[in-house]
């Protein structure tokens, strides 16, 4: 690959939203976000053609010009992007899509997608904002039969829970390595943060978050099993007034029952039979995780495929040999395959 990049076939426009949902949000996160649109090769030459739409959307702890981090010796994600559509992959000519980045960055981290009181309205400055917006401005097919989501990580979460809740929206899914199967990648950290707690804060989150925003962000080892354990507390089981409840107990680290049944409500491996009908609906379902996946999401993937069978839904199982990070990659396959599906009737 070349170091610096030459001129883009297609066209990358970054743009700023003024949401309404995020506005007076719990942490006090800024409301107006970036957004970048990204339009492929031809689309200036054909004013009358409409496009499908790929939404890209994020893990914990990304923020929208993260994209332009470029690992050694690899392209960054939009310029993947810019080349599966001007040269298609092995298979062929990609049909062209126009693709979305946006951003659900908040300060414990992320959103996971998720309408919350401990974060914000997430789910509804996706679906109900950013999708309108970008329908208005650009020649989309504005069919939910023309739309997909494609995300990792969280992000992966994001895009596999995000159509159950509204298929109205969305019709196709790429999930790489999304958080599911809970008492996988999620319970084993809870013993973890119970020890770390103990010992360097005095069992309190509020010393934690002291310290965190003292000094620079993983400058200790521990900051990230902390911040994820919070951070999906504030996502799937704080109260209406906004408290966070974890789900145990900080000194003996004994599982709450209560609230852990919370957090298994958002599990995507729970969800499925609960979702049913809308999965049936989708076009195309895309899984994949790294066989060394480090929170044992491949572990997820395959029960996430398994409940998928169990209700007839056809989905697409990758395994592969890596780990969680550094498998961006593995972005361009998917999008592939969503834009085939969006992309034929």
């Amino acid at each position: 690959m070349q170091p610096w990049r030459s001129e883009p076939a297609g066209r990358l426009d970054e743009l700023e939203i003024h949401s309404e949902a995020l506005a007076g949000n719990p942490l006090g996160d800024p409301s107006v976000r970036p957004l970048w649109v990204y339009v492929p090769p031809g689309y200036d030459d054909e004013p009358g053609r409409r496009y499908p739409s790929v939404y890209v959307i994020q893990g914990l702890t990304g923020q929208l010009d993260m994209w332009r981090n470029r690992d050694a010796f690899r392209p960054t994600y939009p310029e993947m992007v810019d080349d599966l559509f001007a040269k298609g992959d092995d298979a062929g000519p990609v049909p062209p899509a126009i693709v979305v980045f946006l951003d659900c960055w908040t300060s414990l981290g992320g959103s996971q997608y998720l309408n919350s009181p401990g974060t914000g309205r997430y789910h509804d400055y996706l679906c109900d904002e950013i999708v309108p917006f970008v329908d208005e401005r650009y020649r989309t097919d504005p069919r939910r039969g023309r739309r997909g989501i494609q995300g990792k990580s969280s992000g992966g979460y994001g895009a596999m829970v995000t159509p159950m809740l509204r298929p109205d929206r969305f019709s196709a899914i790429a999930s790489h390595a999304g958080d599911a199967l809970f008492e996988a990648c999620y319970l084993p950290e809870f013993r973890e943060t119970v020890r770390v707690l103990r010992t360097d804060y005095e069992g309190s989150f509020d010393r934690f978050w002291e310290d965190f925003r003292s000094r620079p962000a993983g400058s200790k080892q521990s900051d990230w099993v902390l911040l994820n354990s919070w951070c999906m507390a504030a996502c799937y089981s704080a109260d209406p007034d906004g408290t966070v409840r974890l789900p145990f107990d900080v000194e003996t680290g004994r599982l709450l029952e209560d609230v852990w049944a919370r957090w298994l409500e958002w599990d995507p491996v729970r969800m499925v039979p609960r979702y049913a009908d809308a999965l049936r609906s989708m076009r195309a379902f895309w899984l994949d995780a790294g066989t060394k996946d480090e929170w044992y999401l491949d572990v997820g993937a395959i029960a996430v495929s398994k409940a998928l069978d169990r209700i007839g839904v056809p989905h697409t199982l990758e395994l592969f040999d890596a780990g969680h990070t550094s498998i961006g990659y593995r972005y361009p396959r998917s999008l592939a395959f969503l834009a085939r599906a969006l992309g034929t009737d």
